[in-house]
């Protein structure tokens, strides 16, 4: 049970991995971080925390995002990038006929690039653009909430301990969107990370996606390299 200022914190800390990056960089701005965090300890407290308090809370804070970190970084290495062009989507209002008929196009199209998100309101179907003639036309207009040709899908496959690994699908959104691209569609199936974008934004996502994994890929030589050299001292 949570009970104490430094405990409420720690919590807090745990649960975010933004924050852990920050400790343990030591790029943090203690101060700031206090006051983001005081609002949510003093909900959870049920009393007033003085800022002081939690700012020395802060520094004393340990944090468990260096194995989490091993393990993405590891992840990221051992993933590999796909690529599709000519990729359409199309968005309708989610009702019994549009549920039938996009398992119908499912069923007429096998082995094609085809996925289909279910929202709480709307049905997304992304596929080959080849397919548009054949895919619009069975919904009906007035159900048609969206539509879009011209996009592209990267598709990044993982090894499988990405299922049970928090961190992952973030580390691949984040260099998209600091590139200021705009990510139309994303989902995850099973190992795969699919993010679809604009035809025009592909070749620069795919180049930071790339950069992103050769970095981690490095990265995690180097530090195999240091655990071996620290296991070789130690004996």
């Amino acid at each position: 049970m949570v009970n104490s200022v430094s405990k409420t914190l720690q919590h807090l800390i745990d649960n975010d991995l933004s924050l852990q990056d920050a400790l343990k960089r030591d790029y943090a701005n203690y101060s700031a971080i206090a006051r983001i965090l005081k609002p949510k300890v003093e909900e959870t407290l049920g009393r007033r925390v003085k800022l002081e308090s939690l700012i020395t809370s802060v520094k004393r804070a340990k944090t468990n995002y260096k194995s989490r970190e091993e393990n993405i970084t590891r992840i990221i290495a051992e993933s590999v990038i796909h690529l599709r062009t000519d990729v359409a989507k199309v968005s309708v209002e989610k009702i019994k006929r549009n549920l039938e008929m996009a398992r119908k196009v499912l069923t007429n199209f096998p082995g094609e690039f085809l996925q289909v998100l279910e929202g709480v309101s709307a049905i997304t179907l992304i596929f080959d653009q080849k397919l548009f003639n054949n895919v619009y036309p069975i919904f009906r207009k007035q159900d048609i909430l969206d539509e879009s040709q011209n996009l592209s899908a990267i598709v990044v496959q993982s090894p499988r301990e990405i299922i049970d690994t928090p961190g992952c699908a973030i580390a691949f959104y984040n260099p998209v969107s600091r590139s200021h691209i705009n990510i139309e569609e994303t989902m995850s199936c099973f190992t795969d990370t699919i993010l679809v974008l604009r035809m025009e934004d592909v070749g620069k996502a795919f180049t930071v996606l790339t950069d992103l994994i050769a970095e981690a890929r490095k990265q995690w030589v180097n530090d195999r390299q240091a655990l071996l050299q620290e296991r070789k001292l130690i004996k």
